[in-house]
């Protein structure tokens, strides 16, 4: 994940310095950043329920990544951003399977 987040630097660190884009790149830029420091939190939780606060609030940083970068791609046509939705989608995938298995373990107890 911070590999991910420092990809997400470099390339708004290419991007041309509008206002729109200057908007942008704050909003990915935390977002992006925050879906790493979240999963890091979560593994040092205090509790169960406070790993699954973690872990959810992971997933909806990346969903509002996603978002950014969708827009992001909207806005600059001549940016090629595929690897990074794509290594999004995966973390949404991964944080979305961790969320239903504690889900799943909830309903077993």
């Amino acid at each position: 994940m911070l590999n991910f987040s420092v990809n997400v630097i470099q390339t708004c660190k290419s991007l041309p310095k509008t206002t729109e884009n200057e908007i942008i790149k704050k909003q990915l830029i935390r977002s992006s950043s925050s879906i790493g420091a979240n999963y890091i939190e979560a593994n040092n939780a205090a509790s169960k329920l406070d790993f699954r606060n973690k872990i959810f609030v992971a997933k909806k940083e990346a969903a509002e990544t996603r978002y950014w970068l969708r827009m992001l791609s909207i806005t600059n046509n001549s940016v090629n951003i595929d690897s990074l939705l794509g290594e999004c989608s995966q973390f949404l995938f991964i944080l979305q399977k961790i969320i239903s298995s504690l889900k799943a373990t909830k309903l077993k107890a």
